[in-house]
């Protein structure tokens, strides 16, 4: 195998697929990374068995020369020092030659590198699925409602199926809903032309797949091609194929954990309320869980407040655009809140509260397509 290829597109490359590596793999060869040459270009590979990352760079694309030689063949090379040498090359091509005993000439300027590398016959086959179901979404629509929820999945895995985003189609909508049983949130999509039909009733994402997928997406409204099978789903785009494993299991029926009526409903600059909840919670730090406390003090004023025995307190007036209804004192996680805040789109928030020891939701205020659901934290 040859290769004489653009560094900087190649490095582009090596950083997608490795995401996909861990070191720490029951199977040895997945520690390393594959390269496979064709005729029509290089697909690098990364595997850890629950996520495959195929990324292609073809010989040109609209008039621009990415690879000036190619010879055809493939290797597994070190995952850890390939990348490293890649990046600390002197000139803007890389040279790979491969010989008869595996091993790796790396060439570049007047710096030269010889690697061992590994038989790619020994590299596990990575599975297409074969399937009629596939679907397109536009990549900031996906990545945005992977923005929307992923952080909601729980981190721990008492109970596996939490730590993923459930995905399902209801009432002619694409719903993510994110859950770790203290928060909930959830974004949805109007299928309109994006899905004629969804394959399966539901399917829950591990959560670590869809941030890695979010960080390799560019913002574009290209499309995304989106196939699901019974145990793994797959994205892919022109250039990226990324495969993940689906979480087994029931996801939980979150809908009968959004209140239907509210007693109390604030209208609020979520900017001034994010400023606010993030000053409060540097006090709150200490106390484990970050509780700070909100209380209406008269139909325009909020007080948002913390207090550590042993460091201080704090205490915070905010005007507020409206508040309807009855008096409010409620005690909250100012992470989960500041989460919840960070992915509104808007400038104002409504949240609806029914009590203080009941859960309570925030929606941007002319849409319902975002809903971030908090359970409050009992403090007397």
């Amino acid at each position: 195998m040859k290769i004489v290829i653009n560094r900087d597109k190649l490095m582009e490359s090596i950083q997608h697929v490795t995401k996909a590596i861990s070191a720490k793999t029951a199977i040895p060869i997945l520690s390393g990374l594959k390269i496979q040459a064709t005729t029509n270009g290089i697909t690098l590979t990364g595997s850890n068995s629950d996520i495959t990352i195929e990324s292609f760079i073809p010989v040109e694309e609209e008039g621009i020369q990415f690879i000036d030689e190619l010879e055809a063949g493939e290797i597994i090379v070190h995952a850890k020092y390939f990348p490293e040498i890649i990046r600390k090359l002197p000139s803007d091509t890389a040279a790979i030659q491969v010989d008869e005993q595996l091993q790796v000439t790396i060439q570049s300027g007047h710096a030269e590198f010889h690697l061992n590398g590994q038989d790619a016959e020994e590299y596990p086959q990575i599975s297409q699925i074969q399937t009629e179901t596939n679907f397109e979404l536009p990549i900031n629509l996906l990545k945005n409602m992977i923005k929307q929820t992923v952080f909601a999945v729980s981190t721990s895995e008492t109970r596996p199926i939490l730590t993923g985003v459930n995905i399902k189609v209801e009432n002619e909508q694409l719903h993510f809903i994110a859950t770790d049983s203290h928060r909930l949130a959830a974004s949805k999509l109007p299928l309109d032309d994006h899905i004629n039909e969804f394959p399966f009733e539901q399917v829950v994402i591990p959560g670590k797949s869809l941030n890695e997928l979010s960080k390799i997406l560019q913002d574009t409204e290209n499309k995304i091609q989106i196939s699901i099978s019974e145990n793994q789903i797959a994205f892919q785009t022109d250039h990226l194929y990324f495969l993940s494993r689906l979480l087994d299991g029931k996801y939980p029926e979150t809908s009968r954990l959004i209140p239907e009526e509210s007693k109390t409903l604030i209208q609020v600059g979520t900017k001034t309320l994010l400023q606010a909840v993030d000053r409060a919670s540097l006090l709150a730090k200490e106390n484990h869980n970050n509780v700070i406390r909100l209380q209406t003090l008269n139909d325009q004023i909020v007080e948002i407040s913390s207090q550590s025995p042993e460091i201080g307190k704090v205490e915070e007036e905010i005007s507020v655009a409206k508040i309807d209804g009855e008096e409010l004192k409620i005690s909250f996680s100012s992470k989960y809140m500041i989460d919840a805040l960070k992915i509104m789109e808007t400038d104002q928030v409504k949240i609806e509260f029914t009590g203080a020891m009941r859960p309570f939701i925030i929606k941007p205020i002319d849409h319902d397509q975002i809903l971030q659901l908090i359970l409050p934290v009992r403090t007397f």
